[in-house]
């Protein structure tokens, strides 16, 4: 019982480094942005707080802006999201079969995750240059017009979408392909057996067995999506796009912030974005635990 206490606290020990971090860096920030949203009237350079009260939820709430950037977040989340799944499901399935330089497709899919968000958005941002992008260029081509793809609100989402999914895509195929891996080859000897076809194979068989895989990975890029910021803000040179089109909440809590020093608004805001996350990840949970009953 004594060299187990030991062993306990030599564990406490070795780990106190690491849970100082913790708590200075992450779970303080957290509470000391909840308590600043609360803080109507203070002085930010002293800490001196003269007033609190629920007026930042309030004027956070009845911000158009705010209003703004949580429909554009949510579009963007209930696409991207979904879409990159799929897409990441389909090239691991292809992946997982015999197909030729199969590390080498991997290895290419995985390249863009390791890549540094920041590079990504400055290459599409050249890419799509109205006068001497890569797209346009192709477009010229083929002899159509060029396309203002930056400066054009309704392209914005769609723009954001396809390169989240381009980006985010070989940490996906990576997850995929370690779950279908591990996927028992008897299950699908026994649907050849039954007359099963592939596409019903994979239906009936493939994807049941991969839904804790699948709710892990809408948990984790729902949650990225919300917290959508870097691609904007390079795309879009430090600006949330044409017309507020690429406004976001984690945008929206950047500029009050930042640009405006309305730190107990922006901690508000961060609150409530914190809260939507929460919700969404409990109904997640909720949904597929009724489901698998």
């Amino acid at each position: 019982m004594k060299r187990l206490k030991n062993d306990n606290l030599r564990a406490f020990f070795y780990l106190l480094p690491a849970l100082i971090i913790i708590v200075m860096f992450q779970f303080y920030p957290i509470i000391k942005s909840f308590l600043m949203g609360f803080y109507t009237d203070f002085d930010y350079l002293t800490n001196s707080v003269y007033e609190v009260g629920i007026d930042n939820f309030v004027h956070v709430s009845e911000d158009i802006s705010f209003h703004k950037a949580i429909i554009n977040t949510c579009i963007y989340a209930f696409i991207a999201t979904p879409l990159g799944i799929i897409i990441a499901l389909i090239f691991a399935l292809i992946l997982n079969s015999n197909i030729k330089f199969k590390k080498l497709f991997t290895n290419v899919f995985f390249l863009p995750f390791v890549t540094s968000t920041t590079a990504v958005a400055v290459v599409f941002r050249w890419m799509l240059n109205k006068d001497f992008g890569i797209v346009n260029a192709f477009l010229d081509v083929l002899g159509m017009g060029k396309v203002s793809w930056l400066m054009d609100p309704n392209m914005t989402i769609p723009i954001l979408v396809v390169l989240s999914i381009w980006k985010g895509l070989g940490y996906k195929i990576i997850i995929f392909l370690a779950s279908l891996q591990n996927i028992d080859s008897r299950y699908n000897m026994a649907g050849r057996i039954d007359g099963a076809s592939k596409f019903q194979r994979i239906c009936h068989i493939t994807i049941p067995i991969l839904k804790p895989t699948i709710l892990f990975l809408t948990t984790i890029s729902l949650i990225e999506s919300f917290k959508l910021f870097d691609e904007i803000y390079v795309l879009y040179g430090k600006k949330s796009g044409p017309l507020e089109s690429g406004l976001t909440i984690v945008y929206y809590i950047f500029d009050k912030f930042y640009s405006h020093w309305e730190f107990s608004i922006a901690s508000a805001a961060a609150f409530i974005l914190f809260l939507i996350i929460l919700i969404f990840t409990i109904l997640q949970f909720i949904i597929t635990r009724r489901k698998e009953e």
